[in-house]
């Protein structure tokens, strides 16, 4: 079995632990001869680089680890790009929440006006990336978790249409399917699901157990009785509990499917903007919680010289992922995934520009989505309104677009308001100057 060398863009991350973890855990299926973390904060990599050493010297002494600013070094010969870069980091994340907030609409990390603002300080990083990355190994696979994937898939499948191995992927369906699992006391990992929709606007349709029967309906019922928590409900933040528990009211409302988690941010803006503190957002908590737990456990580590019963280096959803789609497009596995593709028909009634989120197998020529066939006009109407905006959102960035962020913002439907979109655009102009080009 191949060796790979693999790259992880955005080495500096708090999510980089896990992905480290996971590699180790799956060399019997992904054997590795090179990781390297590449990141441009040298600092903040400096800490999660000097834990990887001694993670690595404990459970794959083998594999040669490096942690670089260098981007020739970073990117030369390699076989798998692992992507999860923030364009900004943190501080540009609070803003991102707060400045809509401020103006009374949703701030979110990759919904609505913050979504935006992430996704046009995302473009610029991804397109070079891949830039650099096709000049220094120009047969690599690129897996990106970089949000918001939904704009990010869009404009770098409009910038690089003919590059056939790039795969954007989100963690968010398998923490999903990890909870409905932990929900009905089932092994998740049986599944079969059937998904569509964009990503972080999306549906399960059925999810089949290993017999052929449809367990969708067992778990609305229970739902429905005793609400929803995630899989890891006792590691994580009030406001995730909360996101989890608004799932038994979509539920309610709209009983035909199983929706994504940020799917509230959507169908109920008015209600979520007003549970949401403009002064402590979610950028607040991560930074005094798993940022600083992160980084304080690796300092610690590296102190004592050992990982071993570390809690910083745990494995979920985010961290296997990635390394189980790598060793399937590597062994041909063909296992199944739920990845964002271009829809190509794969849903008959939406256009085929549609980067859908869609089950699909995955081998060494990337993914073979499964068809969806039509979907009913409330799933459409909403789906080609958040597409129209996410074009829009890149049209914007690629074209210096004033009139088209405009137009993007008063599409979505956590704004709507063609006034307010234009307060909140022109907020966030002044904030990201530094990162957009000039709109004109």
């Amino acid at each position: 079995m191949k060796q790979h060398n693999i790259v992880l863009v955005g080495g500096g991350s708090t999510w980089t632990p896990g992905i480290l973890k996971a590699l180790t855990k799956h060399l019997h299926e992904f054997p590795l001869k090179r990781v390297v973390l590449y990141d441009v904060d040298e600092e903040r990599q400096e800490v999660i680089g000097e834990f990887a050493k001694i993670l690595f010297a404990e459970e794959a002494p083998e594999v040669e680890f490096t942690y670089t600013t260098n981007k020739i070094e970073a990117y030369s010969d390699m076989d798998f790009v692992f992507c999860q870069m923030r364009t900004g980091g943190y501080p540009m994340r609070e803003k991102d929440e707060k400045i809509p907030l401020g103006f009374g609409v949703i701030g979110q990390e990759t919904c609505g006006a913050g979504g935006f603002a992430y996704g046009m300080r995302s473009i610029r990083d991804m397109i070079e990336m891949v830039n650099d990355v096709r000049h220094y190994s120009a047969d690599a696979w690129i897996l990106n978790y970089t949000n918001p994937a939904a704009i990010v898939a869009l404009a770098l499948d409009r910038v690089f249409p003919d590059d056939k191995k790039i795969l954007n992927i989100c963690d968010q369906p398998v923490n999903l399917l990890r909870s409905y699992g932990r929900l009905i006391n089932y092994d998740y990992n049986k599944f079969e699901p059937t998904y569509f929709g964009l990503n972080h606007f999306g549906w399960f349709t059925h999810i089949f157990d290993e017999n052929g029967n449809d367990l969708a309906p067992k778990i609305k019922e229970m739902i429905l009785q005793g609400g929803f928590r995630p899989v890891d409900a006792e590691q994580r933040d009030q406001s995730w509990l909360d996101t989890y528990a608004l799932v038994e009211d979509m539920v309610r409302d709209f009983p035909e499917y199983l929706p994504n988690t940020y799917l509230q941010y959507y169908l109920y803006p008015q209600y979520k903007a007003a549970k949401l503190d403009s002064h402590h957002t979610r950028a607040n908590e991560v930074m005094e919680g798993r940022e600083k737990k992160v980084f304080e456990e690796c300092r610690d580590i590296v102190l004592k010289g050992t990982a071993k019963k570390s809690q910083v280096v745990h494995n979920d959803a985010h961290g296997d992922m990635i390394v189980e789609v790598a060793a399937s497009i590597s062994n041909n596995l063909r296992r199944t995934y739920i990845v964002i593709v271009p829809n190509n028909g794969i849903v008959s009634n939406l256009s085929n520009d549609v980067m859908i989120e869609v089950a699909a197998s995955l081998g060494i020529n990337g993914p073979a989505p499964y068809a969806v066939g039509e979907i009913e006009s409330f799933y459409k109407g909403l789906i080609e309104g958040q597409h129209a905006y996410e074009k829009l959102t890149v049209e914007a960035y690629l074209e210096g677009s004033y009139t088209k962020a405009l137009q993007a913002l008063t599409l979505n439907r956590t704004i709507v308001d063609a006034k307010k979109a234009r307060l909140v655009l022109d907020a966030l102009i002044e904030a990201n100057k530094e990162y957009w080009p000039e709109l004109k």
